[in-house]
C-alpha cells in the first residue's frame, strides 16, 4: 500500500469516526435514557462489511460507508446507529434459537423503525419514513402492539412472497446481522444486555415517562425482558414415581430366560417383571381464578394447552387424578378428572363459575380438606392460572405450586418466594381451537 493511499484511509478513518460520534451525541442529546447503551459499545472501523454491525461487544462500521451516507443523508448515518443500538436493549441479536432467521431478522428490523418512527427525532428522519409510516399503519390493523416477537408470529403465518420480502427488507433494513447468534453461544454478552436493558427500562420510566415514542419503547423492553420459562419443562417438576403396567427392560436379563426355554421346555428361569417405576403425574390439581378478569376462552385453551404438553410427553398415567377447581374468593366447583375422555367431555361443556374478586387462600384449605379426607395418594403440584390480583397464602405448601400468568404486570400483588412463576402468551391461547 502506497503511503498516498494509507494516509487517505486514515482520513476516511478520521473524518468517519467523528461523524459517527457527532451521531452518538445527537442520540443521547435526545434520549437520554439511551446513555449506558451508547457507553458500553466500543466503536471499530471494518472494511469487510458494507454498513454497521456489532456483536454485542462493539460496533463495527465501514469507514466508505459512514462518508457516502452523511455526505448523501445526513441523519441516515444516526438513524442506523439507533437502529443497532436498539436491536441489542430489545435482545433480538440474541434470539437466533430455534427460529427462521430471515423472517425473525425482518421482524426485528420492524419493531426497531416503528420504535424510531415513533419518537419522531428530526436528528434520525430520513427520506423513505413517509412510505414505511404508510407500510407500518396498515400492519397495526393486523398485529397488535408492534414488538419483534409479535410480528414474527404475524409473518410465520402470513408469509410474504418473495417479492414482498425484498420490498419490506429494502425499507426496514439499516444495519447487517452477520454477528447475531444464539443465546448459548453469547452468554456472557447477553447478560451485559440483560443488566443494561433493565437500567434502561428504569431510566425510561424516571426520565421520559410520556414522551413521544417512549410507549414504543416500553413495550419493546417488556417484552424483551420479560420473564420467560419452558412451561414443558415446569410441568416437569409436577411428577411422581409410580407404577406403570409395563414390561421392565431395564431389570429383564434374556440370557436367563432363554437358557431355561432351550434347557427345560416351556419353563424360563426368569420371567420379565410386569411394572417398572416411571416419573408419572397421577395427583394433580389444576386451581382456575375465575375473577371476570380471566376470560373463558382463554381458560380452556390453557386447560388444553396443559394437558397436550402433559399427554405428549405421556406423563399422565392412563388413569389420573386430576382437579379442576373453579374459585374466584370462594370454591365455585370442583371436578375431579380420572382419564382422558372425561377431560375432552368437561372442556367441550366448560362454564366458568364465580366472577367475584379473587382470595387465592380458599384453594389451598380446599386442597388440604381433600388430603385430609385421603383424596391424594401422593399430590405433587398445584398450577393457579391467574391473572395475579389476589391474596396469597402466608404458609408455604408442601407441594410445588406453579401460577401461571397471561402478562407480566408490575402492579399486581408480588408472588410468595416459595412459588413458581410463568407467564404465558395470551395470543397462543386465544389462537387455540379445539
Amino acid at each position: 500500500m502506497s503511503n498516498e493511499l494509507e494516509e487517505k484511509q486514515k482520513k476516511i478513518d478520521r473524518l468517519a469516526a467523528r461523524i459517527l460520534n457527532l451521531a452518538r451525541d445527537n442520540i443521547v442529546v435526545h434520549l437520554r435514557f439511551l446513555d449506558i447503551a451508547l457507553a458500553a459499545m466500543k466503536l471499530i472501523p471494518k472494511r469487510d462489511i458494507d454498513v454497521m454491525a456489532t456483536d454485542g461487544i462493539s460496533i463495527y462500521y465501514n469507514p466508505e460507508w459512514v462518508l457516502k451516507a452523511y455526505s448523501t443523508e445526513p441523519q441516515m448515518v444516526a438513524r442506523t446507529y439507533l437502529h443497532l443500538l436498539l436491536h441489542l436493549i430489545f435482545f433480538h441479536s440474541f434470539s437466533y434459537d430455534k427460529l427462521d432467521h430471515v423472517t425473525w431478522d425482518l421482524a426485528a428490523d420492524i419493531a426497531v423503525e416503528h420504535t424510531i418512527l415513533s419518537m419522531e427525532l428530526p436528528a434520525v428522519t430520513v427520506a423513505k419514513d413517509a412510505e414505511l409510516k404508510e407500510k407500518l399503519r396498515l400492519l397495526k390493523k393486523q398485529v397488535k402492539g408492534i414488538t419483534a416477537e409479535k410480528v414474527y408470529k404475524h409473518l410465520k403465518v402470513n408469509e410474504l412472497s418473495e417479492a414482498g420480502k425484498i420490498q419490506w427488507y429494502l425499507l426496514y433494513h439499516k444495519d447487517e446481522h452477520i454477528y447475531w447468534k444464539s443465546k448459548k453461544e453469547v452468554s456472557v454478552e447477553l447478560e451485559k444486555w440483560q443488566k443494561i436493558s433493565e437500567r434502561v427500562k428504569a431510566d425510561l420510566k424516571s426520565f421520559s415517562k410520556g414522551k413521544l415514542g417512549s410507549e414504543e419503547v416500553e413495550e419493546n423492553l417488556d417484552e424483551a425482558t420479560r420473564q420467560r420459562h419452558d412451561y414443558s419443562e415446569l410441568l416437569r417438576r409436577f411428577t411422581v414415581m409410580g407404577e406403570n403396567i409395563q414390561v421392565n427392560d431395564d431389570e429383564f436379563d434374556y440370557i436367563y430366560y432363554h437358557y431355561g426355554l432351550s434347557n427345560y421346555g416351556n419353563m424360563p428361569l426368569i420371567e420379565p417383571l410386569e411394572y417398572k417405576d416411571a416419573k408419572k403425574v397421577r395427583d394433580f390439581v389444576i386451581a382456575l381464578d375465575t375473577s371476570a378478569s380471566c376470560k373463558g376462552e382463554i381458560v380452556r385453551n390453557f386447560l388444553l394447552k396443559t394437558y397436550d404438553i402433559l399427554k405428549s410427553s405421556e406423563s399422565f398415567f392412563h388413569k389420573m387424578n386430576l382437579h379442576i377447581i373453579q374459585c374466584d374468593n370462594e370454591i365455585q366447583q370442583d371436578t375431579k378428572i380420572t382419564n382422558g375422555e372425561e377431560l375432552s367431555a368437561f372442556l367441550e361443556h366448560i362454564t366458568l363459575k364465580g366472577f367475584g374478586s379473587t382470595d387465592f387462600r380458599p384453594v389451598f384449605s380446599y386442597v388440604e380438606e381433600l388430603r385430609e379426607q385421603q383424596e391424594f395418594e401422593n399430590l405433587k403440584g398445584l398450577i393457579y392460572f391467574t391473572d395475579g390480583y389476589g391474596i396469597y397464602p402466608e404458609k408455604m405448601p408442601d407441594y410445588d405450586c406453579l401460577f401461571a400468568f397471561l402478562k407480566e404486570d408490575e402492579y399486581a400483588p408480588k408472588l410468595p418466594p416459595w412459588a413458581l412463576k410463568v407467564v404465558l402468551d395470551e395470543e397462543e391461547f386465544e389462537e387455540r381451537v379445539l
